[in-house]
């Protein structure tokens, strides 16, 4: 019974992994596709290649993840909670996809894991949660936003007296680099946070200790993130693409390099689970910004705020009720 319950988490884990990709390809690529500097077939196939790479480069994330964020029980009862955290981060996802609003899967993977042991009348590690989660979550698209906006100064005085012709043509040749920059932060952020949930189905169910990542782990959650990655999440890139602003090749580059740093920098030195959607979002923001305040259409930007706010509660409000459906059934 344990191990049927093992492994039907492990298979919505794996679930809950693909909607990350086609919710979060827009994260990649949305702007190499908006500047034309690359195909959308091409831009979706180059960035699953690098989400797939960039799973394998750490698992620090995964740690915080699995181990930082809630305290499940053995047993049955313990996988319930994890497949209820699941449930509810795939109902949010979807939700958020259907309307178009780039809302953080990562967050909705975290606000589930903190319903569903709530719901459990489990341990959530507060503090945890506020240092690795409520804190980058804060701060990440406001040194997104400034960041970008600082990055794209420096390119306009640097350019200043370039061919406007010539400067985009170039770009759009840059943003090959920055947008597979991009993907691979972004495999090394999302694919690391379905690894942490697999691990802690696998711990509460007895067929591992500790928080060491097994390789089997690696490959399930960086080829499902790959997947659904390529099947692509047309409705959120013409959001982040399009809708917020109308962007140029040199303001799509700048957006690009400022997400992936600092995606890059809060996995390798602050191990924290920040959201690919929020910092691509804030850095798009932030270029905008400096080509005047007004080419920003901040009344999508403010839906899409909302969505950032509500996807924990909301998420959480999920896993909640997926708990107490579920629970009865498996104790």
């Amino acid at each position: 019974m344990i191990l049927t319950a093992v492994v039907v988490v492990i298979v919505v884990a794996v679930v809950f992994d693909y909607t990350n990709g086609f919710h979060d390809a827009a994260n990649a690529i949305a702007t190499s596709v908006a500047t034309r500097a690359l195909s959308p077939r091409v831009a979706l196939a180059m960035a699953a290649v690098m989400n797939l790479i960039g799973a394998f480069l750490g698992t620090e994330v995964a740690s915080t993840v699995g181990s930082g964020i809630i305290e499940a029980p053995q047993g049955m009862s313990g996988l319930a909670v994890v497949l209820a955290a699941l449930l509810g981060a795939i109902a949010w996802n979807l939700v958020t996809w259907w309307f178009g609003l780039p809302s953080s899967s990562s967050h909705a993977l975290i606000g589930g894991l903190v319903g569903a042991a709530t719901a459990s009348a489990g341990t959530v590690k507060w503090d945890g949660v506020v240092e690795k989660v409520l804190v980058p979550m804060v701060l990440s698209p406001v040194v997104g936003f400034v960041l970008a906006g600082l990055v794209m100064i420096a390119i306009l005085w640097i350019f200043k007296d370039r061919n406007p012709t010539r400067l985009s043509r170039g770009f759009r040749h840059a943003q090959t680099v920055s947008a597979a920059a991009m993907a691979l932060g972004h495999g090394l952020q999302d694919a690391q946070k379905t690894m942490g949930v697999i691990v802690l189905a696998l711990v509460v169910g007895g067929f591992h200790q500790g928080s060491e990542v097994p390789w089997w782990v690696v490959l399930i959650s960086a080829g499902a993130l790959s997947a659904g990655t390529y099947a692509g999440g047309w409705r959120i890139m013409r959001t982040l693409g399009r809708r917020i602003i109308d962007l140029d090749p040199p303001r799509g580059f700048a957006a690009e390099l400022t997400a992936s740093a600092v995606l890059y920098t809060t996995a390798f030195a602050f191990a924290a689970p920040i959201s690919t959607t929020q910092t691509i979002t804030s850095s798009i923001l932030g270029v905008g910004a400096t080509k005047r305040l007004s080419a920003v259409r901040w009344n999508v930007a403010g839906n899409i705020a909302v969505a950032w706010v509500v996807t924990l509660p909301a998420a959480a409000l999920c896993a909640a009720l997926a708990f107490w459906a579920i629970h009865p059934l498996v104790t």
